[in-house]
């Protein structure tokens, strides 16, 4: 919403536009879907959006083997390679080691693990400030990332991958 102040003097009239901040601040959003990887049957799609500086990941998945798995994001936006390898390692533009998203230590692309149910499905629902939609700021954008789910869960520890096994869906983040 814009305010237009209109004012009037003895020389002319001047015209004056102003952007207010209004709760009506755009919002970005980005849709990918996933492709198997690794001979395994998982599908999924998931969205990041952004707004008043958070980025919310929200992302279903079906064909997984019940239990715990990772989710990270990768540093590159390329699935092609049959296990997704070609996606290079974590998203790390802070060089930090890995850890859980709550440790002082993490990488960026450290998410935390998600559960699928019985049927392998599973809904992962992750939020953040410390990423950004195509903002300039390359500690924080993810646009040009991937973002990996592995076969098995995160142990936290292990450096500087976490130990999750293979690589089992794929998707780019590109807009």
């Amino acid at each position: 919403m814009k305010k237009i102040i209109i004012v009037f003097s003895i020389i002319g009239i001047l015209i004056l536009s102003c952007k207010s901040s209004s709760s009506n601040e755009k919002s970005k959003t980005i849709n990918i879907t996933f492709e198997s990887k690794s001979g395994s049957k998982v599908n999924g799609t998931a969205t990041f959006s952004e707004k008043k500086g958070s980025v919310t990941l929200t992302a279903n998945f079906t064909g997984l083997k019940p239990g715990e798995h990772a989710i990270h994001i990768h540093e590159k936006a390329d699935c092609s390679a049959a296990d997704a390898t070609s996606t290079g390692g974590h998203w790390n533009p802070t060089f930090k080691k890995h850890g859980r998203w709550t440790d002082a230590e993490h990488h960026k692309g450290d998410i935390d693990n998600f559960y699928a149910n019985a049927d392998g499905n599973a809904t992962v629902l992750f939020k953040t400030n410390e990423w950004c939609i195509d903002c300039g700021d390359e500690t924080k954008n993810i646009i040009g990332k991937a973002v990996i789910v592995h076969e098995k869960a995160d142990d936290y520890t292990t450096q500087p991958t976490g130990n999750a096994g293979a690589r089992v869906a794929c998707s780019a983040i590109i807009k």
